[in-house]
């Protein structure tokens, strides 16, 4: 199998120690960044024929990421790859430790459709950062992104240390057949398990990006017409297709009248509309019946049209939806926004807490200690209070799920220690040693090793 002499090469090649240096990690982050600057009108194309993204869409939330990521990492490289000191205790006197981060070796990336440059680019800049050899097994759902990859890198990097495999579910369930150091994975819970599984059988480390139903919270304290701009704009960013975007809305019943009707304004003002460089289509057919079958006529408050030959789904706000209406039993992954009220903040976020732990969790409030509840509360991989999705942009915060959202996290120093292990060291003199710890053992030798220890 060609896919495993590339992997054994990159195995001999991690061997040479090269991947190792400061130098050399810096050199390619560099060379892929031009690259991608240079190629961006390629990649853009490339996306657009896959689900019509436009070039602003395609900079803002997948090229910029990728180009700040490996400036981060070129900035930061020096210290984050520096060994760290820490305190050495009494009984190991006299003496100093320390702490290296090594990398694993050779990691398998499995990158997701929805947002395929960053969130198959992304995880591989850490990677590469943090020394080690790689293998990115993109999206085949999102073909022509897949190929553009392709090209970009095995063109212009040597594949025993950087290399794009190509192909569709046989491919995948090939590749998960082989050793890695390092599996990250990127998509449904559903799969997750399935790449967890094959990862277990060699004792391979997996960082695993799912999703839930992440919920947006408003309260009649939030500043209402901020909160809607900021939730209609988290949650038809992409036609919906966001592993962070808000799931549905949980909204204070004596505002919600005033709040959906904020809704219904900004979803019209924002031109959500076929072909639009605002609103991008839904990825393919079988997603795009899925989501129509989770269209209740009978509880549409505005949008519910489709258009099938363009893969079109207009922003549907959908009220008044209960929680066990068919729509609120999974991940929606598309443009429609269900609306539960409630009367009592505490039981609504019982309710939440009823669900799996979601990606991402936004409340909008000014109340201190509405805020204070829903930190302390509630368990998601990350969220906002006042805003959504924004958390993602800040990598100084880690980025991944708990429980069935996810396992691990990037983005930052945290997607280096990601694709690191952590060496300790301990170094001791060997002069002045006191004998305690050796036998023959006597009563005063424990006697002072109680105290020491």
């Amino acid at each position: 199998m060609e896919i495993e002499k590339i992997l054994l090469s990159q195995r001999d090649f991690f061997k040479t120690q090269q991947t190792k240096s400061p130098a050399f990690r810096k050199m390619y982050l560099e060379k892929l960044k031009k690259l991608i600057i240079s190629n961006e009108n390629m990649l853009c194309e490339a996306i657009n024929r896959d689900f019509g993204k436009s070039k602003f869409d395609t900079f803002t939330t997948e090229l910029s990421f990728i180009l700040n990521d490996i400036d981060y990492y070129i900035r930061n490289l020096k210290s984050l790859s520096k060994p760290k000191k820490v305190r050495t205790n009494l009984v190991n006197q006299l003496g100093s430790s320390k702490v290296y981060a090594e990398p694993l070796g050779c990691v398998l990336v499995i990158g997701a459709w929805n947002y395929p440059y960053q969130l198959s680019l992304s995880p591989i800049i850490a990677a590469m950062a943090a020394g080690n050899c790689c293998l990115l097994k993109p999206s085949e759902i999102a073909e022509n992104t897949m190929k553009a990859m392709a090209s970009l890198i095995n063109e212009n990097f040597p594949p025993e240390y950087l290399y794009v495999y190509e192909g569709g579910i046989e491919e995948t369930t090939a590749l998960l057949t082989l050793k890695f150091d390092k599996i990250f994975f990127t998509g449904s819970t559903k799969v997750g398990k399935i790449i967890y599984k094959a990862a277990a059988e060699h004792l391979t480390p997996v960082t695993l990006e799912l999703g839930g139903k992440s919920p947006a919270i408003v309260t009649k304290d939030a500043n209402l017409e901020i909160a809607a701009k900021r939730i209609v704009w988290g949650k038809f960013l992409n036609a919906g297709q966001t592993c962070v975007a808000p799931d549905y809305l949980l909204i204070e019943e004596t505002i919600q009248e005033q709040f959906l009707e904020m809704i219904r304004k900004y979803i019209k003002d924002f031109q959500y509309e076929p072909g639009s460089e605002q609103y991008t289509r839904i990825i393919n057919q079988r997603n795009f019946q899925r989501l129509v079958r989770l269209i209740d006529k009978e509880k549409i408050y505005s949008g519910g049209n489709f258009d099938e030959e363009k893969l079109y789904i207009e922003p549907t706000i959908l009220n008044p939806i209960d929680w066990s209406d068919e729509i609120m039993q999974e991940e929606i992954f598309g443009p429609l926004l269900p609306v539960i009220s409630f009367q009592s903040y505490n039981a609504a976020l019982n309710s939440v807490l009823e669900l799996e732990k979601p990606l991402a969790a936004y409340l909008f409030t000014h109340n201190a200690e509405e805020k204070e509840i829903f930190t302390r509360k509630l368990s998601f991989g990350g969220g906002c209070i006042n805003d959504t999705v924004m958390h993602l942009s800040n990598d100084n915060l880690p980025f991944g799920g708990v429980g069935s959202s996810g396992i691990g996290n990037y983005h930052g120093k945290y997607g280096f220690e990601t694709f690191s292990h952590q060496k300790a060291v301990l170094e001791k003199t060997t002069w002045g040693e006191p004998d305690i710890k050796y036998p023959p053992y006597s009563e005063k030798k424990l006697s002072w090793i109680k105290k020491l220890l």
